[in-house]
């Protein structure tokens, strides 16, 4: 029988790479596996304020434009000369704004996909021989690529595009290297307002959601812990679900019957 002991989602020494980890999901994941004793190396278009630091423990960080693959593959071999090679992975770098297809360039919509698949396609194909035996890759993918996303349809189809190359990379790399999604529901993060409105607009949301509230970004960092520590040994291939139970289907809230979840402020 396995021990479910808190030891297991220790990472003391491991060598955790995170894209995009100065703010929002991305400083989340940083911050839980520092808390679990990781060496953290994280990167950035611009350097944050402050380096970030949980315990006395700081997380490196680097300029790297994740959609060049020279200055991902100089980062990378940086990181390898540091500290050896790389146990975990985190593709996290992302993000849209909210526009219609429609009214979007090509330019943008380019570089939507560019973020948000290009770059991890880029930054795991640098570090394909620095992962070591027993290493793994986790992708933070979106709802937005199981569902019709209008305002972020891009967004939505790089995101499927993410959760189809962890599957097959997964498939390629086993059993040296597990790789495994993360599709995130509703996270309320910095930038947050300008998806979701205000507070107000926030709690009618989290209405919505069976968990009655939007995740935080620790939450999604301790699923990461969770998927790269020996308890997920035998899960790879995985595209994992951190929704707080998905979303309330749309016609049972037009249909106003007793399952539609109650108003923010009533009893549940």
């Amino acid at each position: 029988m396995t021990d479910l002991s808190v030891t297991d989602l220790s990472a003391p020494g491991r060598v955790v790479v995170v894209t995009g980890g100065s703010r929002g999901i991305g400083r989340g994941i940083v911050e839980a596996f520092l808390a679990r004793g990781a060496v953290v190396e994280t990167c950035g278009r611009s350097a944050p304020a402050a380096l970030i630091s949980v315990e006395g423990r700081e997380a490196a960080f680097t300029a790297v434009d994740v959609r060049d693959p020279a200055a991902v593959q100089a980062w990378v071999d940086g990181i390898v000369a540091r500290h050896g090679g790389i146990d975990v992975l985190v593709n996290n770098a992302g993000g849209a704004p909210l526009v219609d297809f429609s009214d979007s360039s090509i330019r943008l919509l380019t570089k939507v996909l560019e973020l948000n698949l290009t770059s991890a396609v880029i930054v795991t194909h640098a570090a394909r021989d620095a992962l070591r035996e027993g290493s793994c890759v986790l992708s933070i993918s979106s709802m937005s690529g199981a569902r019709p996303s209008p305002g972020s349809a891009v967004y939505g189809a790089a995101k499927a595009g993410l959760d189809a190359l962890t599957a097959s990379l997964a498939a390629e790399w086993a059993p040296r290297v597990r790789v495994n999604a993360l599709r995130c529901g509703h996270v309320d993060s910095d930038g947050g307002d300008e998806h979701f409105g205000d507070a107000a607009s926030k709690a009618r949301i989290a209405a919505t959601i069976p968990s009655r509230r939007m995740a935080t970004p620790a939450d999604i960092g301790d699923v990461c812990l969770l998927l790269a520590s020996p308890l997920a040994r035998h899960v790879t291939g995985a595209v994992l679900d951190v929704d707080g139970g998905g979303e309330w289907p749309a016609f049972l809230m037009e249909s106003r019957t007793a399952l539609v979840p109650p108003t923010p402020g009533e009893p549940t």
